[in-house]
């Protein structure tokens, strides 16, 4: 029986997974599979300092060539696997080649959800925002003077309108909820960087609904078209609606999926010989069934399931936190706001610094920290420590919040 281990993906899960295995002293060949061609890079800084030219190549890439050599570590880039064979325990590449394995580890990640292609969306110049090849292609279309539309108002719609409206675009942002940000952070937050978007000169139209991307006579996206009869001009559309977990894989095999591969708190899937992490899971936390789309969550994910096939019992329990840049805004995430039923307000230290604590009755959920990272470290420390902070507590800006971690 091979003692190889088998990574599907060439995410930031998948390199955590391999670094993390030879850190418990795995010793056993290990392989990772990515579909694309480039190094294993970092994803959240292409919508936002790779575009503007701040973050170089190579300070994208998770680690140098000589890393995986100098670990054991075959990368095998431009290997996209095509099917898992569960009874020989084998995966399939798209060149016919069957590899065995030992234990399998689906890093597989997510793809950015586009338009249908009746709406518009497979045009040329109607792009998502998830992968070097979509930074490269709007790099080269994101020109001053340049009319632009965004469809979505998430966190990835927000940062490239930043992005754009830094370039010198007359950038205008669709959203079809009520506000910007419905769906992962309260009104208060949304306030404050709707208005930061607007002081730069980006039009943000809430409560919005398109009916389609138009194009003119050569093909290229010229118009997006609203429910309520306006059409706005457009030479370029970025499409940021979300993302969709890469389930198929799993799904074929017969994995048990839901809204994404589902694992248990060791990583492992209804296989016992298959693991996953990353943004292709759905995991348990606080009893419920838990999408994380962020860094933290494939890292920490990914060195549990290294340490559980290297022979070592351990559990995951998630500690989320997230960011954006925006401009000369610095958003930072600790907690997870599921289920939050009171907001409250808190000003930072330095001018413009501001946190949004969130409550569930009187227990702490999550905080947003808005140019306030000193609030933002505290927090996290709160939050991993299971301190007990009341609503009353964060009202009071005499009180500080330092005190809470002595003892």
């Amino acid at each position: 029986m091979s003692d190889k281990v088998i990574i599907i993906g060439g995410s930031h899960a998948a390199v955590a997974c391999a670094d993390h295995l030879r850190k418990n002293s795995f010793a056993g060949p290990i392989t990772i599979h990515s579909r694309e061609a480039e190094l294993p890079y970092q994803r959240p800084p292409l919508s936002k300092g790779y575009m503007s030219g701040a973050v170089t190549l190579d300070r994208l890439h998770l680690r140098p060539q000589i890393w995986y050599a100098d670990n054991q570590i075959e990368l095998r880039l431009s290997s996209a696997i095509t099917s898992i064979n569960r009874q020989t325990k084998e995966v399939v590449t798209d060149s016919g080649e069957r590899h065995e394995y030992g234990a399998l580890v689906l890093a597989t990640g997510a793809d950015a959800r586009q338009l249908p292609a009746d709406l518009g969306g497979a045009l040329p110049n109607a792009h998502v925002m998830r992968d070097i090849e979509d930074a490269h292609a709007l790099m080269k279309m994101m020109e001053p003077g340049k009319r632009i539309v965004i469809i979505g108002g998430g966190y990835i719609g927000l940062e490239a309108a930043a992005e754009a409206s830094k370039s010198g675009m007359a950038v205008t942002l669709i959203e079809a909820a009520p506000r910007i940000l419905q769906r992962v952070a309260c009104e208060q937050t949304a306030d404050v960087i709707r208005a930061l978007h607007q002081e730069h000169g980006v039009a943000i139209m809430e409560d919005a609904q398109i009916t389609g991307i138009l194009a003119c006579d050569d093909g290229l996206a010229n118009a997006v078209h609203l429910a309520d009869g306006q059409s706005l001009q457009c030479d370029l559309v970025i499409v940021g609606i979300g993302i969709s977990p890469n389930t198929q894989l799993a799904l074929a095999a017969g994995l048990d999926v839901a809204v994404g591969v589902s694992v248990d708190e060791f990583g492992r899937t209804s296989d016992p010989d298959i693991y996953a992490c990353g943004d292709c899971t759905v995991l348990p936390m606080n009893n419920m069934p838990t999408r994380l789309e962020s860094v933290q969550n494939a890292h920490d994910q990914a060195a549990v399931v290294a340490q559980n096939i290297a022979g070592k019992y351990s559990r995951y329990y998630p500690e989320p936190w997230f960011w954006s840049d925006q401009y000369d805004m610095k958003l930072q995430i600790a907690g997870l706001n599921r289920g939050y039923d009171t907001v409250v307000v808190r000003p930072g230290k330095r001018k413009g610094a501001v946190s949004h604590f969130y409550f569930k009755g009187e227990k702490f959920l999550a905080v947003d920290c808005l140019n306030d990272g000193a609030t933002y470290m505290i927090c996290r420390k709160l939050l991993a420590g299971a301190k007990q902070l009341a609503p009353t507590v964060a009202t009071d800006t005499d009180f500080d919040l330092r005190g809470l971690l002595k003892g």
